[in-house]
């Protein structure tokens, strides 16, 4: 159900023609009075059509057991609303909050963790009630390859530093298994490495630790101490140009304290644990934003944050709109749409330009199905006289795609 018409084929057909992935050129579909410009990389990636395929086949081959999510399976509201229709029930809230308690299951019960994983604790809870968390992990493998160098920083008694949004699931997640074996600070974005550069230097007092950092770091870090020797990892759907970014700061940092000579005995080389989708995501999307657009379309989750961080690539170019799918679009005059910066949906009416044809940059966050997207595109479509047929448009990508096989 999750495979597209129209997206599908322009994917295949663009891995026809660029196989090594060294052209970000985006793609045209010209529908006549509109064209929809295509980035070269864009929607699922591996982690999130494993966890997808991991959960349906826990579904199918499980009809009269009882399934649950320890919580939303991917950030998309789409898959997570299919498979609460389908009998599974969530076990908490995206914040952590809990909805059913996990002593309350049993060991015939099936437990799915989602694709950014699961915190330790959880784990142990999942294993006193002989529930095994490993059956159906549907954990993403970049954020285990994130894991595992993170284990084996602190085998070397590095502390971490984690770039990521510490409430959202992945950073709980990944901030639980490090801190397992090392100290841990979490920061939010490059303001706020700055911030504990300064503390570090000590430009500025120990006491802006508390203030800032002490309810995302692990029981008495010292950032004077811990921070003599550390890396950085992420959660993987932050910018990677940010994670870059914070890495730079920390690192400037330590050479004025200790020097450049020995700055490898300070601050370690993590800039693997970086995930390659995310990062094409993203420079397909800046090649998507200077292109000479009318607007951009970005379809996701509300909650996804790699969605939010296309969203903030794009608008810097384009009147951008974030959409969760073809539903908020309610007419040509009126559309619904996210805004992240005022966590609210707004009103926009009006919001067609009037330039003919019509150029749409369009993308989507790596949690969203590509039929959403082949769903958008007709939508704003139905809005316009003498439209080219899907068919006619997509036919020299399906003759592309045929021919190949």
């Amino acid at each position: 159900m999750y495979k597209s018409p129209i997206i599908r084929l322009v994917k295949e057909a663009t891995k026809i023609t660029d196989p090594m992935k060294k052209d970000l050129t985006p793609t045209v579909l010209d529908f006549g009075p509109v064209q929809f410009i295509v980035p070269r990389f864009f929607g699922f990636c591996y982690g999130v059509e494993n966890a997808i395929d991991i959960a349906y086949r826990a579904v199918e081959e499980n009809p009269d057991k009882n399934i649950y999510l320890l919580s939303e399976m991917i950030h998309n509201p789409t898959v997570n609303e299919d498979l609460l229709r389908r009998g599974v029930k969530f076990l908490h809230n995206t914040d952590g909050s809990e909805l059913i308690p996990i002593s309350s299951l049993s060991s015939e019960d099936i437990v799915i963790v989602p694709a950014f994983g699961t915190t330790l604790e959880i784990e142990e809870e999942l294993k006193k009630v002989g529930i095994n968390p490993y059956q159906f992990n549907t954990t993403c493998p970049f954020v285990e390859k994130v894991w595992k160098r993170g284990k084996q920083l602190g085998k070397k008694e590095y502390a971490l530093v984690v770039h990521g949004k510490h409430q959202h699931e992945e950073t709980r997640a990944t901030f639980s298994h490090s801190a397992d074996h090392s100290a841990v600070v979490v920061v939010l974005n490059p303001e706020e490495a700055k911030i504990l550069a300064e503390i570090m230097t000590e430009d500025r007092p120990l006491s802006d630790f508390e203030k800032y950092f002490g309810h995302k770091a692990t029981p008495g870090f010292n950032p004077l101490e811990d921070l003599k020797r550390f890396g950085v990892i992420n959660q993987t759907t932050m910018l990677a140009t940010e994670t870059q970014e914070v890495m730079d700061i920390l690192k400037e940092a330590t050479i004025k304290r200790f020097g450049e000579a020995d700055i490898l005995d300070h601050f370690a080389d993590t800039s693997d644990t970086l995930c390659y989708a995310t990062n094409e995501n993203q420079s397909a999307t800046l090649a998507l934003a200077e292109q000479d657009a009318d607007m951009a379309v970005v379809v996701g989750g509300y909650n996804s944050s790699n969605t939010m961080h296309l969203v903030e690539i794009l608008e810097h170019s384009f009147p951008t709109y974030h959409v969760r799918d073809a539903s908020e679009f309610k007419s040509e005059t009126e559309i619904h749409h996210f805004d992240q910066w005022k966590k609210e949906v707004l009103v926009t009416n009006q919001w067609l330009p009037e330039s003919r044809p019509l150029k749409v940059a369009i993308t989507s966050g790596a949690s969203c199905p590509d039929v959403l997207v082949d769903e958008v595109m007709l939508q704003i479509l139905s809005y316009f006289d003498d439209v080219k047929k899907v068919e006619d448009v997509i036919g020299p990508f399906e003759a592309k795609v045929k021919n190949e096989k």
